[in-house]
């Protein structure tokens, strides 16, 4: 998930805000503002109720976040890389990269979520109780107890046995722990996260066409988030089953053929694109890579416009590029390949450009990795 803007830092993890918040969070501020508090507290006025569901939506997405900063605190604690963290439309995700060493660790950095949202919600609470016994049972009190509710609410779901939740991490530990198969967990996890989003969708549509009201379709909407990736969640198990020791090294196109940033498309198009099966091309400035323009990129450029266009305006910027070693462990690079669109990752050895790592080399050490395994 992809960050819209960035927020700042966080016990040194880049945290970020992608747009699709906004939804959800105006829709929260909404449905407080202008029906659950005017029902429940109705002698106060619009700008109050106004002022009380952005706040309280505020604080939410605050909580929110301590709970993906949880995450990411006890995962650098358990040696792992935390490359940031991003809020979205289903809440909020820990980039975390690795895998844990062992089932503790998995417990202890999936656990420790769910925990700091359920002292969350004891908090509220106790502040609740605090202002119903000086009688102080208006908005605030109904804006406190709110938060207290949801940030419960969010833990017992997040515990669930399914996989991408918390809870399917604890399940996928749990299962590690008992059996030593880290991608039999995996595939356990993912596979009740599956179950788990069927389920929902069928309890949200029942209930939307029952005519309980759109809150079913809202829990139709995570049911079918949840399938979806349970099923990417399963697939990348097996897929790191397969590529487990294997390195970045031993699956790159070494020395790749290169083009300069200040080349035209016109030229690109005229003198490489034939000239070379690649469909992607790094550009390189004294051996270092400084972009990297693919086939779908140069396609987005009317052919009029070509011959006044440079590689470098259409190519994936130097801060875009995914650069690996050639000792890295594929596994760990995987991930780390969304982060720029073109899919790809460029091997570079003291800056320099040595290689680069497509879709397709490791379709093929997926492919070679299965047969080996096959014939042992």
């Amino acid at each position: 998930m992809r960050a819209s803007f960035r927020l700042g830092r966080v016990a040194g993890v880049p945290v970020g805000v992608n747009w699709s918040v906004l939804v959800i969070f105006a829709l929260i501020a909404w449905g407080l503002a202008a029906n659950q508090f005017p029902r429940s507290y109705p002698d106060s006025s619009p700008v109050a109720y106004a002022l009380a569901g952005l706040a309280a939506a505020v604080v939410f997405f605050v909580g929110l976040l301590a709970h993906e900063v949880s995450h990411a605190v006890v995962a650098k604690r358990n040696g792992l890389t935390v490359d940031g963290i991003t809020l979205w439309l289903f809440g909020g995700v820990a980039e975390l990269r690795g895998e844990p060493r062992d089932p503790g660790a998995e417990l202890r950095i999936a656990g420790v979520g769910p925990l700091v949202s359920l002292l969350l919600g004891a908090f509220f609470g106790a502040i609740a109780a605090l202002l119903a016994l000086t009688g102080q049972d208006g908005l605030l009190f109904g804006a406190v107890a709110w938060l207290a509710g949801i940030n419960v609410l969010l833990a017992i779901f997040n515990v669930l046995p399914a996989a991408p939740l918390d809870g399917g991490r604890l399940l996928r530990a749990a299962v590690w722990k008992a059996t030593g198969d880290r991608t039999r967990a995996s595939v356990v996890a993912a596979r009740a996260g599956w179950v788990l989003g069927v389920l929902l969708i069928g309890l949200g549509l029942w209930q939307f066409l029952s005519g309980v009201g759109f809150g079913g379709l809202w829990l139709a909407l995570i049911g079918w988030f949840l399938i979806g990736a349970a099923g990417v969640e399963e697939r990348q198990a097996r897929t790191g089953s397969a590529l487990r020791g294997v390195r970045v090294g031993d699956v790159m196109t070494p020395q790749p053929q290169t083009a300069s940033a200040e080349m035209t498309v016109a030229d690109f198009v005229d003198h490489y694109l034939f000239a070379y099966r690649h469909s992607a091309l790094p550009l390189t400035e004294d051996g270092r890579p400084t972009g990297l323009v693919t086939v779908d990129r140069v396609r987005g450029v009317p052919a009029e416009r070509r011959a006044s266009t440079t590689l470098a305006e259409v190519a994936c910027r130097a801060d875009q590029l995914v650069l690996a070693q050639t000792g890295e462990q594929l596994n760990d690079l995987l991930p780390r390949l969304s982060e720029c669109a073109d899919g790809r990752a460029l091997v570079v050895t003291d800056g320099q450009l040595v290689g680069i790592v497509s879709p397709s080399d490791i379709s093929r050490a997926v492919q070679r990795s299965t047969l080996r395994t096959q014939r042992a």
